[in-house]
């Protein structure tokens, strides 16, 4: 197995999880909160794929698949183009609604594909290129992908467990 082979495997299993999380639920259940704090499904797969199209798009230096392909206006959010998420409100957080299992697994499945086009002909050596000098050391792109699929399993493994506690009302 190589390194593009590696991430793409690691990303596999996110797409496999973010499918499992929304199968069959309607755009009610997606923004259901547990409490007014919590995070619903619909925000945390939205912001988990937010994110990768966002950092990926920036390291592979592509244009996001959010706007670019026409998904922020299928979703209709009344968020900015440029929101990923990142230290939403409790109000922003309750805005990511009255959206489909469909958006939510088109709009990951779409991104899905652009970063396995951008990461299957990764090297070894392309892991240690920097991609973001704001942070001290610089961020290179292997941490930068560690970090896209540490949060996307962790995101998507609190969607699941919103989805059990759903299911159990």
């Amino acid at each position: 197995m190589n390194t593009g082979e590696l991430v793409a495997d690691a990303l596999g299993r996110v797409q496999g999880e973010v499918h499992a999380a929304v199968k069959g639920l309607s755009a009610e259940d997606l923004a259901f909160r547990p409490d007014d704090e919590a995070n619903s499904i619909a925000w945390l797969i939205w912001h988990l794929t937010r994110v990768q199209d966002d950092h990926i798009a920036d390291a592979a230096d592509r244009t996001q698949v959010w706007t670019d392909q026409g998904w922020a206006e299928r979703f209709g959010l009344s968020l900015d183009d440029e929101e990923t998420g990142y230290g939403h409100t409790t109000q922003q957080v309750a805005a990511v609604r009255d959206v489909s299992a469909e958006q939510l697994r088109g709009y990951y499945d779409a991104v899905h594909e652009q970063t396995l086009s951008f990461v299957r002909d990764l090297d070894d050596a392309s892991l240690d290129r920097i991609v973001d000098e704001r942070w001290t050391p610089h961020v290179t792109l292997g941490v930068r992908l560690v970090s896209v699929i540490a949060d996307s399993l962790q995101h998507v493994g609190q969607a699941a467990y919103v989805r059990g506690l759903l299911k159990r009302r």
